[in-house]
């Protein structure tokens, strides 16, 4: 893995406070033409002093609009300064966290992980019926029955078919339902294949095998092309277990989705979508002509304070500080581990993850809601997951485990 530079927090503010230097000022600029200005500041305050050390804040005050996918060329101008600090982000992302060629990647920072799950299944959509000439009846979407109800909303937004991979009692495809499903949908006409594979489930923290979904797609002589759905774990699994192939070294993975309001503790709205060059152009809406580069977007215009933050909490820790991290996050989950080992209690956990899954038969629903655990189901829970953050402590946990 390659790795970024830790900066310094005043290396960081003289940074931002550069980039935004480079963006337009609508006070102090004669620009007529933008439906769009800096925070009112009758309601949000401009003037406070603490602002020239809070280069987030000051970026959320300033209100750059990044919308477009910088990684392409022409943006627009007025915002270039924030955007360029944008395009570092996805040169991290893409190529020092998940092993990408220099200069292989488009991408931009999403609302979330749902927006980013969405882009790819648009993109591959697009791609097979310009590059194919397809209808939506011949595309069909596969993924584990584990994964996130984003790819049924997915499905439903795209009209586009959608099936289900049955899981393994390690929470993995198995390739024997795979094999079914995929002939089920050939003889239904199916041609084509959006596959997603999980870098760790919401649910479980499970992750899938992606050899298991190339080679049965090869088996059956299928088209298809596979995204990462990385929302939980694509800031956590790529240090806690580097030899994973769910990266873009492996040349089956053509886009990869990251959600750094999760692991990475940023501001909510700060999901990331990562795309190998020449795809995303099959999501270019060519009518935004009034927009300098044009959109290849679903969110259209975002704000560039989300790509800011991501940005500065990965400049914050450098890769060994954020490495550390992840390994004190295992280490409290190995605990959490041992000690319902030691009482008995089935649970599911990936190696290398920090959740971890109890059987709702081994925890009454009173303790339960009482430590905040989430059920996979809240009609009928058969599973609840404790997610080792932060804040999720051993001075946290035990009176849990003392109490079950």
């Amino acid at each position: 893995m390659k790795i970024w530079k830790k900066l310094s927090p005043e290396e960081i503010r003289k940074k931002v406070f550069s980039a935004l230097g480079e963006n337009v000022n609508y006070y102090e600029s004669n620009i007529l033409g933008i439906p769009a200005s800096h925070l009112d500041n009758k309601v949000f305050y401009q003037d406070a002093p603490f602002l020239s050390n809070a280069p987030y804040l000051s970026t959320l005050i300033h209100n750059p609009n990044h919308i477009g996918c910088h990684t392409l060329g022409k943006s627009e101008s007025f915002f270039q300064g924030t955007q360029q600090i944008e395009k570092e982000l996805i040169r991290i992302c893409s190529e020092e966290i998940l092993k990408g060629e220099p200069d292989e990647f488009d991408g931009y920072v999403a609302s979330g992980g749902t927006e980013a799950n969405m882009q790819a299944v648009w993109v591959y959509r697009n791609y097979f019926k310009e590059a194919y000439g397809c209808s939506n009846e011949e595309i069909c979407i596969i993924t584990s029955e584990d994964s996130h109800y984003s790819m049924s909303k997915a499905a439903n937004v795209f009209a586009l078919p959608i099936a289900y991979v049955k899981v393994d009692e390690d929470r993995k495809p198995t390739a024997e339902h795979l094999s079914t499903i995929i002939e089920e949908q050939q003889g239904q006409g199916r041609k084509y294949f959006i596959v997603i594979a999980n870098m760790m489930t919401t649910m479980f923290g499970s992750v899938d095998h992606i050899d298991t979904y190339a080679s049965v797609l090869k088996q059956h002589d299928c088209t298809y092309k596979i995204h990462v759905d990385g929302a939980y774990g694509g800031f956590f699994y790529p240090f806690a277990d580097e030899s994973n192939p769910l990266n873009f070294a492996n040349a089956e993975v053509s886009s990869v989705t990251l959600d750094a309001h999760k692991m990475l503790q940023a501001p909510y709205g700060t999901g990331i979508f990562l795309i190998r060059k020449g795809l995303i152009k099959y999501a270019n809406t060519k009518e935004a002509k009034y927009i300098e580069g044009e959109d290849f977007t679903l969110i259209g215009s975002r704000s560039g304070a989300n790509a800011i933050a991501v940005w500065m909490i990965l400049m914050t820790y450098g890769p060994y500080g954020w490495r550390e991290k992840i390994l004190v996050l295992l280490n409290r989950a190995d605990w959490l581990c041992a000690e319902l080992d030691a009482r008995s209690i089935s649970y599911y956990r990936e190696n290398g993850s920090n959740i971890v899954t109890i059987k709702a038969d081994d925890i009454s629903n009173e303790v339960a809601k009482k430590y905040g655990l989430v059920p996979d189901n809240h009609n009928d829970p058969k599973w609840f997951k404790i997610v080792i953050m932060e804040h999720v402590t051993i001075e946290k946990l035990e009176p849990f485990i003392q109490e079950i």
